[in-house]
């Protein structure tokens, strides 16, 4: 059996995102709960894990067209890449009663240039984290589709659907956005796709906390919502130092060791925002030396031996299945019972949810600090 590549329009971990099958292998997707967040590749006969899970993948490319709202790079406005753009609007209450001046130009996360002769009024979202922006900067009546994905918050459960795993081209084209933000991870085919209808597709990739904050600021800005974005930004700046200031008193030898599981024998390295929330939240990532989402081996967690381990509560088994593994009952965490779960909405978007997320860990780390 051949399970061919298939394309996902979600801000997943790059690093897993499928491949075209080599050698008779292919790759696939191991779903829940609606996510479609990781991917395994494989060579020869399907594995009967796979049969267990069972291997109903959809293997259609996202063809999306949309109305652009023009990127003409000579009509006077500043280019800024995020970081600065998003800078310039972190001023306090100066920026509060600041409007963005259009045209303005800025560039995402993939380099592209964008000119915004206004602000959008017609939105596509093709990220749940994305969405969750949007919609806390109050756009919600702009919002005129979403993915199959989305369900935070209660309103995005209702906005038109513009697929997921197959996409739908007809409902987006119907939906005639100014402007489609997606994460940077959606897959290359679907970007070169929407390159070549030259659709306005806006990509972000926060790595950091900070980041995240940073893309609130910036989309401010692109939708003239820069009020209300420094009043989100402000929020979680301050839920942010409270974790900061709670944790403050520990030295450098009594962090614990964590270990994060987000589907079975996938983690998370550096240079990814969960490794950060980690770092803030007072842990030491026992898989710091990897970077980005990869395997691991059981052998290598043991030997590090965390003393907490956070898994995604939505994987089916999957806290059975980290406390069945053999030699992992010698694990300080499972000694302790600190195998806990966690809502992986919550942790895996890093939007304005994201620093709920990060005091959610650094209790459960370090509950009599933390409150």
């Amino acid at each position: 059996m051949q399970v061919p590549f298939v394309p996902l329009p979600y801000d997943c971990p790059r690093s897993l995102r499928p491949r075209p099958a080599e050698d008779g292998g292919f790759s696939v997707v191991l779903p829940y709960r609606r996510r479609g967040l990781f991917f395994r590749s494989f060579a020869g006969e399907v594995p009967d894990v796979l049969r267990k899970w069972g291997t109903a993948l959809l293997t259609a490319a996202l063809a999306i067209s949309v109305a652009a709202c023009g990127t003409n790079k000579d009509n006077g406005g500043v280019v800024k890449d995020p970081a600065q753009a998003a800078g310039d609007a972190k001023t306090g209450k100066e920026a509060a009663s600041k409007r963005t001046t259009y045209p303005f130009t800025v560039k995402d996360s993939s380099g592209k240039e964008f000119t915004f002769a206004k602000a959008p009024e017609r939105i596509v979202s093709l990220s749940p984290t994305e969405t969750e922006v949007l919609f806390a900067l109050g756009l919600g009546n702009k919002i005129v589709g979403v993915s199959n994905l989305d369900d935070y918050p209660e309103e995005a459960k209702s906005k038109p659907k513009m697929g997921n795993l197959q996409g739908n081209p007809e409902a987006i084209i119907a939906a005639n956005p100014d402007v489609v933000f997606a994460g940077l991870s959606l897959n290359k085919n679907s970007v070169n796709k929407l390159n070549e209808l030259k659709m306005n597709l806006f990509q972000t990739n926060p790595k950091t906390v900070d980041q995240a904050i940073e893309r609130v600021l910036l989309f401010g800005q692109i939708t003239d919502t820069q009020e209300q974005a420094e009043k989100i930004a402000e929020q979680m700046r301050k839920e942010k130092q409270q974790v900061v200031d709670a944790l403050k008193s520990l030295k450098p030898e009594q962090r614990k060791n964590v270990y994060i599981e987000f589907s079975p024998g996938w983690t998370v390295g550096r240079g990814e925002f969960m490794d950060d929330l980690i770092t803030l939240a007072g842990g030491v990532n026992v898989a710091s030396d990897l970077e980005g989402w990869k395997q691991i081996s059981e052998e290598k967690v043991i030997q590090s031996n965390p003393d907490v381990i956070f898994f995604a509560k939505a994987v089916p088994d999957l806290e059975k299945t980290i406390r069945g593994r053999s030699g992992w009952d010698k694990i300080a965490a499972i000694q302790a019972n600190k195998v806990i779960g966690l809502d992986d909405n919550l942790l895996s978007r890093p939007g304005p949810r994201i620093t709920k997320a990060l005091a959610e860990m650094a209790k459960s780390i370090y509950p009599d600090l933390v409150k």
